[in-house]
């Protein structure tokens, strides 16, 4: 089984000041609403997870989706033995052996060495499972409460909670509801109370127990409820199922390689795919989906899903859904669209709302590519509606929309005193492109032409002089203290080197603002041949994108951040892609792998698992909203894609070493292949594609239909 294979610790060995991953050793249903972790720390904020901390202090059930964000709605469960005088998480913890766990998706096992208790926990979409162990006789179970709380034994056997903490949220009294079913009776002090930042620690004499848990974003009620719909449910029971919901995704592409470290590689960043966003919905007495509206403070109909940051998964992640997961995308489309009906705008980080980061609306690339791809069709009307509020209308809470939605449309750009202007300025060009895509497939010919006209406004940031996009103030000047290596201020996350080029929709017309396809070519030389070094003018200190970009030789080419994925590809745009090729099969071999220092930077929602993904199969999403991947070259002797249409294909690549990093010819169902790119309705149809890989460049000459799409001719 895939799932015995796959160590959730990859990527969770982080601190603050660097990021190997910055993720957490999630074990939970795909996408699950909730997931649980061992804490092993309550001193380091949101990094309360180490794989080299040999400390257990509990289970955490967390909404966590990166120490960025903070958690919300966590709590810590912990089996306990003898006398407790002190139940705080200090005086309880325990030792344990890494080594000795069991970190899976579908179960945790831990031993407790001051105490000799064998606990296992197996998650469920709504609750979970706890199978302990215990030595002595004089035993309990301490549940740790961080924020306001509430609980009430409703009998010897059932324990109530009510928890409500947040990093962020609409509603400040967001509650958690849990319940807590003990197939031994306990013993409780207080049999109800409530306060701030306590613990409860409940009793008993047997040495076995069985823990059933049942949560909710909805009420008390509804957390019985889930609860009571496993109750007949065994440890084997919810083994075997979420074994089975984990199989199920993590069979649609399978590897076959000569490396096996390579295909650990692989699954471990498949798993990572398949945890968010995150289900927020649950279903009612009469199994109909209902949702807690954060901001209006009110149960809804409807699916509803958090905790994704669009800026960076529209690049990868919905890509790969769109090829093997539909099912699910067009489920997440419909939550987003609830989304935007309870708001008035659609999302753009949410956990578990709108929490306002990054720049841009690209929330609009996840839409357009399903507009493209025909998936969900019905939802485009409101969609473009939707699309077109946030492209002209300034919301007048900060957290919702675009910012200086009103001087984009005034100036074609965002001006210089809108922080992270030069980013804005280029999402929101992509973002009416994408616009223009949706309104194309519901042949609204107005909206298109405008769109389309409104995604060149790229060109007006483009400083022929420096050849960077160069932020402009009000005047229509460009800033006079231009440093193409200082980080922050007008740019997002990055210097100019991260973000001149993203003009996803026109990158034809890119090359023409440079003058062409040899002066394009010599900046991507200078890009990728330069050291990795930066200034931190606009941050005033090192963050640790910095320190990532540094920590490798990759030039500015700064893979361990989302602005960066697409570089390599650039060169494809000038009929190059032989120089990208060893280039992107070094970023794989070199950056990723399945440790706990697995990422060269943040994960993030599964978008940098994704970018591997994709690439070590071969082709990529250069531009979401065009049904096209640009092709690279695969890591794999051989992958089959199980598309969510019930087709195959299958592709494969030979003489496939290190020393072979170029391709020498494709073969599309056995027939030489000479485009650049692969369209996604000719992936659909499922067949082969075969890569002669060789070792030595085989430069070509490309007609102009061989090109990746660009809005200019």
């Amino acid at each position: 089984m895939l799932t015995q294979t796959i160590d959730t610790r990859h990527g969770t060995a982080n601190q603050h000041s660097f990021s190997n991953g910055n993720c957490l050793p999630y074990t939970g249903v795909p996408f699950g609403m909730n997931y649980f972790a061992a804490q092993t720390t309550d001193q380091k904020g949101s990094w309360w997870f180490h794989p080299e901390d040999r400390i257990f202090q509990g289970y955490r059930i967390t909404h966590q989706p990166s120490p960025w964000m903070g958690d919300f709605s966590y709590l810590t469960l912990t089996p306990v033995s003898g006398n407790i005088t002190e139940t705080s998480l200090f005086h309880t913890q325990s030792g344990y052996r890494p080594e000795d766990s069991e970190f899976r998706p579908t179960h945790l096992s831990i031993n407790q060495l001051r105490y000799q208790i064998q606990s296992k926990l197996v998650p469920s979409m709504y609750g979970g499972i706890m199978d302990i162990d215990y030595q002595q006789t004089n035993n309990g179970f301490l549940v740790t409460l961080p924020g306001r709380y509430s609980y009430k034994a409703l009998d010897e056997h059932t324990l109530a909670l009510e928890i409500i903490n947040f990093a962020d949220c609409e509603d400040p009294d967001f509650t958690f509801y849990v319940v807590l079913s003990f197939d031994s009776a306990f013993e409780l002090a207080e049999k109800n109370g409530a306060g701030e930042h306590g613990a409860i620690l409940l009793s008993f004499h047997t040495q076995k127990q069985i823990v059933r848990m049942g949560t909710s974003f909805i009420s008390p009620a509804q957390a019985l409820l889930n609860l009571e719909r496993e109750k007949t449910q065994t440890y084997d029971d919810y083994l075997e199922n979420s074994r089975q919901l984990w199989h199920e995704l993590l069979t649609r592409i399978e590897i076959e390689h000569h490396d096996q470290e390579q295909i650990a590689t692989f699954y471990h960043n498949f798993y990572r795919l398949f945890l968010f966003p995150q289900t927020f919905y649950e279903r009612d007495e009469n199994d109909q989906a209902i949702h807690y509206d954060t901001l209006n403070k009110k149960v809804r109909p409807g699916v509803l899903y958090t905790n994704n940051g669009f800026w960076d998964t529209y690049k990868t992640v919905y890509p790969l859904f769109s090829l093997i997961a539909q099912d699910k995308y067009e489920e997440m489309l419909e939550g987003f669209l609830n989304s935007y009906h309870e708001t008035g705008f659609l999302p753009k980080w949410l956990s578990p709302d709108e929490r306002n980061l990054m720049p841009g609306t690209l929330i609009d690339a996840v839409i357009a590519d399903a507009a493209v791809k025909n998936i969900r069709p019905d939802l485009m009307p409101p969609f473009l509606e939707a699309m077109k509020t946030a492209a002209t209308t300034q919301s007048e809470d900060p957290n919702y929309g675009r910012q200086g939605t009103l001087d984009y449309l005034k100036y074609g750009y965002v001006p210089s005193n809108y922080h992270e202007s030069v980013n804005h300025t280029l999402d929101y060009a992509y973002s009416d492109f994408c616009i223009s895509q949706v309104a194309k497939t519901l042949g609204k010919d107005d909206d298109q032409a405008y769109y389309s006209k409104q995604a060149l406004n790229y060109r007006s940031i483009f400083n022929p002089e420096f050849g960077f996009m160069v932020a402009k103030d009000k005047d229509g000047q460009f800033i006079n203290d231009f440093l193409d290596i200082r980080w922050g201020r007008d740019y997002a996350e990055g210097s100019a080197w991260q973000s001149s080029f993203a003009v996803y929709q026109d990158f034809r017309g890119l090359i023409q603002q440079f003058g062409g396809a040899n002066a394009f070519e010599s900046k991507l030389i200078e890009l990728c041949n330069q050291k990795p070094i930066f200034d931190v003018g606009g941050y005033g200190f090192e963050i640790h994108e910095m320190t990532e970009m540094a920590a490798v030789e990759f030039g500015q080419l700064a893979i361990s951040n989302q602005p960066s994925f697409h570089y390599p590809f650039l060169f494809s745009y000038i009929g190059k892609p032989e120089m990208a090729q060893p280039l992107l099969k070094q970023l794989m071999t070199q950056t990723f792998h399945a440790s706990t220092m697995g990422y060269p930077g943040d994960e993030d929602n599964g978008s940098m698992s994704g970018w591997y993904l994709f690439n070590s199969l071969g082709f990529y999403p250069v531009t979401p909203g065009t049904e096209e991947y640009v092709l690279g070259i695969p890591l794999f002797d051989k992958a089959a894609l199980h598309l969510s249409n019930g087709e195959t294909l299958t592709l494969t690549s030979s003489p496939n070493h290190p020393q072979q990093q170029f391709v020498e010819q494709i073969y599309r169902n056995e027939e030489a292949y000479t485009k650049l790119f692969l369209k996604h309705s000719d992936i659909m149809k499922g067949g082969t594609l075969h890569f002669d890989l060789g070792i030595v460049p085989h430069p070509r000459t490309y007609a102009k239909e061989d090109y990746p799409f660009s809005l200019s001719n």
